[in-house]
């Protein structure tokens, strides 16, 4: 993996050095042969300083030139243009704007590069301004004109996006993760586990990328250290991402002996003591072509990557490939037109809650380089269309890749900011509110034997119950451990499922003051004679005895558990708290538990003979009637297996 070289600000300096050398006087008072000599010779040697990127002598050189002779235009611009490359875009404008005092007409060939430092510094109105000037000049040729017009069309999109987008007391504070964190060296592509505690990144020293990773502790960053077992090599080690659970780590390997092309994404996984040796996820995903950046997506279900393999729409796209059952990937499907531009675009990462998609983008209406995007996977798998982050998150600079912790809240990316310890350091910051998404949870356990504690390998489903859209799908390790994301603001069934036993079911109602972490260790019950479980996820209203249309998703469950175990019979049961008469409620769950009978039998799968019901009203309570927790609890339904 290389860093793409920033060659936009090197413009701007050569274009500075160089007009004036073919500056044409229109009738300004600015002569270029009156300059004093002495000033002349001392700014030759800067123009080469510059030329040889000393930038630091070079403006040296042009202090003292202009000491001497403080009406040299020339030198005021130069002085620009070096500023500008070294994005010290304030004091560029200080000196383009000292030129342009001296003599308008003259320097209002330079119009072009100061609108670009004022747009460096976010004056995009300003900055129009001034690039509609330039383009009046008669004297432009065609590249100049062309070079304009894109630059005054990325300060129009500015201004409109402002527009769009009225925020109030939006602070960008980004800060520096330290030096625990950051070096001398380059550090970017930072990655975190969903409980933020486990950053790794990549860093890369003398030309050679490997691995880093430092750990959370009361607040603050460890120091950190080289990942540990085989991932890092005397090869180069580029992009990678962390999977949520911290039990993967997919990356970008290249020039691999094993290597399908340049690039290839390799896999490696969390042992009990380090990690395991690279495996290349194998040609169905790799090509001869470049594959990079990867992104997992919560449930490990669906890996993003970028790739300018055959079929892209322009130079390299975002791809995705699927993970079956069986832990084959499939060939990869390209994202569509919707994500995916005649340009480049790179370093996705899908976020806790499955749904937004961050990537970068030199082919989306932007600021004028390589921006920062989202979008939201729709109900129906396609995209929403991208919006862009905007000013300040993006500049007129190249932006990379950007991660954002599951509060929804806190970004992290690498930037080449003014208090870095060397060149790109990790940084966070705080999202404007109306680009965040949706704060997630998670909940994460055990799924073992409920007769022997042994763990169980298992696959564990979340659900929309109001959609009926699966959220995420992901199967537990060989010890029966999980864990799974959890977006607030939605009512989720989830359950667990395993041959040869009853599904579990519960019921999660996240809202936006949810901040807890839920731990669920989840007993399976053998199916046979006498197993039972609660349908957490049947609803009635009240003293109603219709079933409520987020049922389905659990009623569906019931119709596969019959499916799959074709001798299985089994009794509905249900159940109400102690409110109102004895009488009524034996009558409203008699009627409750047929209700679910009858949704059974109206799938058309499953034989009368197999099902039966039964109203016990109050009898049997599992909690305290005397709370309104409690009550709850009682008004349920049960499913208990009668024979197998």
């Amino acid at each position: 993996m290389t860093i793409k070289k920033n060659i936009f600000n090197k413009a701007i300096l050569l274009i500075v050095i160089s007009l004036f050398v073919s500056a044409v006087s229109l009738g300004q008072w600015y002569d270029p042969e009156k300059v004093n000599k002495k000033a002349y010779a001392i700014y030759e040697s800067a123009y080469q300083n510059a030329l040889d990127q000393k930038y630091d002598a070079a403006i040296a050189n042009i202090d003292k030139a202009i000491a001497i002779d403080p009406k040299f235009v020339e030198a005021w611009l130069t002085k620009a243009g070096i500023y500008a490359d070294r994005k010290k875009y304030d004091s560029s404008v200080i000196n383009f704007e000292a030129a342009l005092k001296l003599d308008a007409v003259f320097a209002k060939t330079y119009l072009l590069p100061y609108s670009i430092s004022l747009a460096g510094m976010g004056q995009f109105q300003k900055a129009l301004m001034a690039v509609t000037e330039f383009l009046t000049n008669p004297t432009l040729n065609a590249q100049s004109i062309k070079a304009g017009n894109y630059r005054k069309s990325t300060y129009e999109f500015a201004i409109d996006y402002d527009k769009k987008h009225p925020v109030k007391n939006y602070v960008f504070a980004r800060k520096n993760l330290g030096d625990s964190v950051n070096s001398d060296a380059l550090e970017y592509y930072p990655s975190l586990t969903i409980d933020g505690k486990k950053l790794i990144f990549t860093r890369r020293i003398a030309g050679d990328e490997d691995f880093y990773e430092c750990d959370l502790v009361d607040g603050k960053w460890s120091k950190a250290k080289p990942l540990g077992g085989k991932v890092n090599t005397n090869l180069n080690e580029g992009a990678q991402n962390i999977s949520q659970d911290g039990e993967w780590i997919i990356f970008t390997g290249c020039n691999y002996p094993e290597g399908q092309g340049s690039c290839d994404l390799y896999i490696s996984f969390k042992t009990k003591n380090s990690w395991s040796e690279a495996e290349n996820i194998g040609p169905i995903v790799n090509t001869d072509f470049w594959e990079s950046s990867p992104s997992l997506s919560p449930d490990k279900r669906d890996l993003y990557f970028s790739s300018n393999q055959s079929g892209t729409y322009g130079g390299k796209d975002i791809w995705v490939t699927h993970r079956s059952n069986t832990g084959k990937w499939s060939r990869p499907e390209n994202l569509g037109p919707t994500i995916n531009t005649t340009g480049d675009e790179s370093c996705s990462f899908m976020y806790a809650d499955n749904q937004t998609l961050f990537f970068n983008s030199n082919g989306h209406p932007g600021y004028g380089q390589t921006d920062l995007f989202f979008s939201k996977k729709l109900a129906d798998s396609s995209w929403s269309e991208p919006e862009n982050l905007g000013y300040p998150i993006n500049t007129i600079d190249e932006e990379g890749s950007l991660i954002v912790a599951a509060d929804g809240k806190t970004a992290y990316y690498a930037s080449d900011g003014t208090d870095t310890r060397g060149g790109l350091d990790l940084y966070s910051f705080q999202l404007r509110e109306d680009i965040q998404p949706p704060k997630t949870l998670w909940v994460k356990g055990k799924v073992f034997d409920a007769k022997t504690k042994n763990g169980l390998p298992s696959s564990v489903e979340l659900t929309d119950i109001n959609t009926r859209r699966l959220v995420s799908k992901v199967q537990t390790d060989e010890d029966g451990n999980y864990l799974t994301t959890l977006p607030v603001g939605k009512d989720y069934a989830f359950n667990v499922n395993r041959k040869g036993y009853l599904f579990f079911s519960e019921n999660y109602n996240i809202d936006a003051s949810s901040d807890s972490v839920y731990t669920a260790d989840i007993p399976l019950q053998p199916i046979e004679a006498g197993a039972s479980i609660i349908l957490k996820n049947i609803f009635f209203d009240t003293k109603k005895t219709a079933l409520k249309p987020a049922s389905i998703v659990e009623l569906d469950k019931v119709i596969q558990l019959m499916n799959d175990n074709p001798k299985l019979k089994i009794l509905i049961s249900g159940y109400t708290d102690n409110v109102g008469k004895p009488q009524d409620n034996l009558v409203l769950s008699n009627d409750r538990s047929l209700a679910v009978v009858n949704y059974l039998l109206a799938s058309q799968q499953i034989a009368r003979e197999r099902l039966q019901f039964k109203g016990l009203g109050i009898a049997k309570p599992i909690a305290d009637n005397n709370t309104e927790q409690g009550k709850a609890l009682n008004r349920r339904t049960e499913l208990s297996v009668i024979s197998n």
